[in-house]
């Protein structure tokens, strides 16, 4: 009976005078909670269908990645659920606690240089049984830390270099690292966050076009003196030239969209995932879903997606109208990491961009994203429910 109330409550938000009956439109909790569930059952049934053959191939019970994936998100929903009703706001914005944070997240992605090589890249810890991909922390870590840095020194920021040249040997650190490993798809998001939060912060409009010279020079430098990164940018310029060697995975990721066309070909009757397309079921997720469900099940991730987002920027606005600009940056900040991620993902399956190892958020197999992706729901539930007790308290720390 209880559950019943809350979930008929969280559909409902308050009635217009004269309106008695009425609903108006869904809260940002109810869509989030919503669409994030959709989004976890469909991620079930996509792994389920695309890991099956490359299960099989390596002498693994068929349903191998399903029932880890499932396993992700059981450890993602406890920990999210622990981190929604035991940790604080106010804890999180302390600088001490950020500066820890902070410490044990570079000290992590130190650790992984010294990991065993996955894929040709030391990107992640095994802790006891359990690959985990210290970059996904990172970016929840820097998102909480970014928007409390903007408010706390908010003269700096918006008056001369002084905020961007602190927060540089902060982003630096970290992004180093990550480039480290190598990591450059979370580099990316990461650089992205932090330029979108000080934008909205006020930051001067200088700043922007010369540190983005520095970053576009920066990449085009990396790309330009390191062959494997040389060689995605010039197969995803004509993805057909070598097919059978540089051009292989972006190549059938596109054969698989095109077999799918509007409804797909069914479930379960990709012909990609049959060793063509390699380790379908993380990055390229996506393609298979456009072989088996067409059109209409990649319009229908998107829509998920976007729902999901759009939620992360109406709890972000209500905090902003009540300045609780620490509450409302960091919520923006996650709905631009999700925003990023999915941008990437979509477009590099679609061929738009160079392939690059970025998950769907709440979509592609792996547990570390998937792990991170729900704590940060569980933040984005806390900042909803904290934000209409702390306006009535008055206080404007947030």
């Amino acid at each position: 009976m209880a559950l019943s109330s809350l979930f008929r409550s969280s559909f409902q938000s308050r009635q217009p005078n004269g309106s008695d009956g009425v609903l108006s439109m869904p809260s940002a909790r109810a869509i989030l909670l919503s669409s994030v569930g959709c989004m976890l059952v469909l991620s079930l049934l996509m792994v389920a269908s695309a890991s099956i053959p490359f299960a099989l191939s390596r002498g693994m019970t068929e349903l191998k990645f399903f029932y880890n994936q499932l396993l992700y998100m059981g450890i993602g929903l406890a920990i999210a659920a622990i981190s929604y009703r035991v940790v604080s706001l106010k804890t999180l914005y302390k600088t001490e606690i950020q500066f820890i944070l902070l410490a044990i997240t570079g000290a992590l992605l130190f650790a992984t240089l010294f990991s065993t090589p996955i894929n040709g890249s030391k990107r992640w810890l095994s802790l006891g049984g359990f690959n985990f991909q210290v970059a996904e922390l990172a970016k929840l870590v820097m998102i909480i830390f970014v928007s409390d840095f903007v408010v706390r020194r908010s003269f700096e920021v918006r008056n001369g270099w002084d905020g961007f040249l602190r927060i540089a040997l902060v982003v630096g650190m970290i992004t180093f690292l990550l480039l480290a490993q190598p990591d450059f798809g979370s580099f990316v998001v990461i650089i992205g966050m932090v330029f979108a939060i000080f934008y909205i912060a006020g930051a001067p409009y200088k700043q922007f076009i010369a540190l983005g010279a520095v970053a576009v020079g920066g990449a085009v430098l990396m790309v330009a003196t390191v062959q494997y990164r040389l060689v995605r940018v010039m197969s995803f310029l004509d993805p057909f030239d070598d097919v059978q060697d540089t051009d292989y995975q972006l190549a059938r990721s596109l054969i698989a969209f095109g077999r799918g066309q509007f409804t797909g070909v069914g479930y379960g009757e990709s012909v990609q995932k049959l060793s063509h397309l390699p380790e379908a079921h993380t990055d390229f997720l996506l393609a298979i879903t456009g072989e088996e469900l067409g059109f209409v099940g990649v319009t229908m991730i998107l829509i998920l997606e976007a729902l999901i987002i759009g939620s992360a920027m109406r709890i972000s606005y209500t905090a902003l109208k009540r300045r609780q600009m620490r509450m409302s940056y960091t919520a923006f900040g996650i709905a631009v990491v999700f925003i990023a991620q999915t941008i990437i993902n979509a477009a590099m399956n679609m061929g738009a961009i160079p392939t690059k190892g970025l998950t769907m958020p709440f979509f592609s197999y792996g547990g570390s994203s998937m792990l991170i992706s729900l704590v940060m729901v569980a933040v984005l539930l806390k900042i909803y429910k904290e934000s209409p007790e702390i306006e009535k308290s008055q206080c404007r720390y947030y």
